[in-house]
């Protein structure tokens, strides 16, 4: 194609930006966004902007399928029938030999619907493992559970419409100058219409978002429920319940109300370690009666307790009833571009497509049903989550890892374990768009996808918004689109009837199908429509306009059709300070860079920002330590050691430390922060703890 124009889903964070490319012999030419498109409506964060960038060459691009038929031979470049060939068997020996629960996939929210559909099918009701996991489960899967707990399904209630409507935001455990960029210019251009809105940031760090902020509170690492409860609590004081929609629409609410009363303020004052005058602002703003727009992310998410900080806020909303209606909710937001499709398809290993789990009878037989496949195909007992994923394979019990459009020798939590897993894998096959990255490394198969541009394929951003993205780009070499790539293999495998699949069009009918009825239900979003047009779920039938927000009826997707209120419990961060590691370590993102830098460190634009690791360290912690703005510092943990350059702020809280996780093995080899980090879990949700660690910090020369 020498002239195309095409417009897809940005392939970064979840506010899903629709991005449209003018492209000239295969190079895109020009980066835009419309004006009256939705969800962006023509603005752009600088990832977005620079795409064009990305594009300019294929440097970097895995571009064929290559195997090695030994651990110590090297990679060759194949054909695609002998890889698909290869992966195919050696899968089957593996599977064989060792049973069906010794292989494993492990994929990620950068994936389109229709390729985590296809795989989810494969593993689930053909191979009959539940052991599927993705990278999500390191950014959502606490909303996930606390969706489920309060309202009875996934799901945000709201919408990026509320923002026009909010009178007051309370933004916890999210940067979102730096990481929603776009969300965060809609609440800029809110409080510059309507003066009189509010704006709360709860984070460690004094960020750019809490610079905007009303009120910032920089609260203790992980003190996030006795805050919300402290919250609660001031406001309970003051009759400042909505009871007409307690009464009519929620239950447990007398638990909930007494676990309150029982608790001391001064030791949740103590345990936040704030200023009693910040809970006072709060609870002054929010002693009226006023619509209460919530956004949060990993600072909630990522942590031991990371449900029950979920369930605190959702609480909080609950009591002011300030849920289902417009301008007001707890809104989850999503840190990949398809996570929320993903989750729709149900690719964590607990989950079935269309909001459905493995755990129920009635939704195991439905989609044994459906796939033709026979009773019992489908294994009632979860698989393996990522951390317990990598520990199994670092312990000989998975013997096969599927890595598909991640990094997780780079991105795991306590990373010598996870690089632990890959190493002693008898297959490692990767599918990426990259090569090469710090997990290709371990490879036995590397297959070639196409990325972004190059597939036309569905996705469904933070806001429910369902959108498909075009094909205007040719991928370099022979790289496929992974649905291709999975359907291929499956054929080969013995399947042929079931994933005879010869466009994403067919693979995405299969899926909608299978919503119907459901809480996600897109039965109503047919391929002639999303040519056409965006939509939000639920959109039952195909004259459905889609739902602007959910829950306005006030009918849950609980067994009594009404919110729960529960009553959690504050637990400290799973590892403690002590004298040999006295600093607190959180990590994050920055707004040039985007996970493990695979397609933003090729933008020099973007590197400028921020060239090289870096660790916020408080005055009083460098003199302490004897570090000077500019020092390259080592961080040293319990697991590891990783080193950056030193930051001397007030921005951030004394005692705690914050290093961003972008930077792996191939820019340094000691540059990954992800040596340090903490591997606990939350035990319901399985999500890990890195947002908190205990470190020390030591001042050395590095080597080169």
């Amino acid at each position: 194609m020498s002239n195309a124009t095409g417009k897809a889903v940005c392939p970064y964070c979840g506010v899903g930006c629709v991005i449209r490319a003018a492209v000239q012999d295969n190079k895109i030419t020009k980066i835009s966004a419309d004006d009256d498109t939705a969800p962006n409506f023509g603005m752009l964060c600088p990832k977005g902007a620079h795409l064009k960038q990305v594009f300019q060459n294929h440097d970097g691009r895995l571009a064929y399928p290559m195997i090695r038929e030994g651990k110590r031979e090297p990679l060759r470049q194949v054909s695609w029938e002998k890889a698909i060939a290869f992966t195919a068997s050696r899968l089957q020996d593996i599977r064989l030999e060792h049973g069906k629960d010794a292989i494993a996939l492990y994929g990620s929210g950068q994936l389109d619907t229709e390729t985590s559909y296809v795989f989810n099918k494969l593993f689930k009701g053909f191979l009959q493992t539940n052991n599927i996991d993705t990278n999500s489960r390191l950014c959502m899967s606490s909303a996930v559970v606390g969706y489920i707990k309060a309202f009875g399904s996934d799901g945000p209630p709201t919408c990026y419409d509320d923002i026009q409507h909010a009178d007051m935001f309370l933004i916890i455990g999210a940067n979102m100058a730096a990481n929603h960029p776009v969300l965060f210019q809609m609440i800029r251009k809110r409080r510059a219409s309507e003066p009189n809105t509010r704006v709360i940031a709860v984070d460690p760090r004094r960020t750019q978002t809490a610079e905007f902020s009303d009120v910032h509170i920089p609260l203790a690492p992980g003190s996030d429920v006795a805050f919300l409860q402290l919250i609660a609590k001031r406001l309970l004081a003051i009759e400042r319940v909505d009871k007409r929609f307690v009464q009519r629409n929620t239950e447990n609410y007398s638990a909930y109300k007494n676990h309150l009363e029982s608790l001391d303020e001064d030791t949740l004052l103590s345990i936040c370690d704030i200023h009693p005058g910040r809970i006072e602002e709060i609870v002054e703003f929010l002693s009226k009666p006023s619509r209460l727009l919530s956004f949060y992310c990993q600072g909630t998410n990522q942590s031991t307790n990371g449900v029950d900080k979920n369930v605190a806020l959702i609480n909080l909303h609950l009591q002011l009833g300030e849920v289902g209606k417009r301008g007001a909710g707890p809104f989850s937001l999503t840190g990949q571009p398809n996570a929320m499709g993903g989750r729709e398809v149900g690719y964590l290993s607990h989950q079935l497509p269309g909001y459905r789990v493995v755990t129920n009878d009635m939704h195991r037989a439905y989609l044994e049903g459906a796939w033709r496949i026979p009773p019992g195909s489908i294994d009632p007992i979860p698989g393996l989550t990522a951390v317990s994923m990598f520990e199994a394979a670092a312990a000989g019990d998975v013997r096969a890892l599927w890595i598909v459009c991640t990094n997780p020798a780079v991105s795991m939590p306590d990373t010598k374990v996870s690089q632990a897993g890959l190493k002693r894998a008898d297959l490692v096959i990767v599918q990426d768009c990259y090569y090469p990255t710090e997990t290709t490394e371990y490879a036995d198969v590397l297959l070639p996808a196409a990325q972004w541009g190059e597939k036309r394929g569905t996705m469904t951003n933070s806001e429910r918004l369902v959108v498909r993205s075009d094909k205007f780009l040719t991928p370099p070499g022979e790289a496929k689109p992974d649905w291709w790539i999975f359907s291929q293999i499956a054929k080969v495998m013995g399947f042929k009837r079931d994933f005879d699949f010869h466009t994403h069009e067919e693979i995405w009918d299969e899926f909608r199908l299978l919503t119907a009825g459901t809480p996600c239900d897109q039965m109503g979003m047919t391929n002639e429509r999303l040519e056409k047009e965006s939509l939000r779920w639920p959109c039952p039938n195909p004259k459905h306009p889609g739902t602007l927000r959910r829950y306005t009826r006030r009918k849950f997707f609980t067994p009594s059709g009404k919110a729960q209120f529960h009553t959690p419990t504050y637990r400290p961060p799973e590892e403690e300070t002590d004298a040999e590691f006295p600093l607190g370590l959180t990590t994050g993102r920055v707004a040039s860079q985007w996970h493990t830098r695979t397609r933003t460190g090729k933008v020099q634009q973007l590197n400028k920002k921020d060239p090289e690791p870096f660790v916020e360290i408080h005055p009083d912690d460098a003199e302490e330590n004897g570090v000077e703005d500019g020092n390259w510092i080592f961080l040293i943990g319990r697991r590891g050691r990783c080193y950056a350059r030193a930051r001397v702020t007030e921005s951030i809280r004394r005692g705690l430390l914050f290093t961003p996780f972008h930077w792996g093995d191939l820019f340094h080899s000691e540059t990954n922060v992800n040596y340090v980090t903490n591997s606990a879990f939350d035990p319901v949700s399985k999500q890990p703890e890195m947002k908190f660690c205990a470190v020390r910090i030591e001042v050395g020369s590095v080597k080169s």
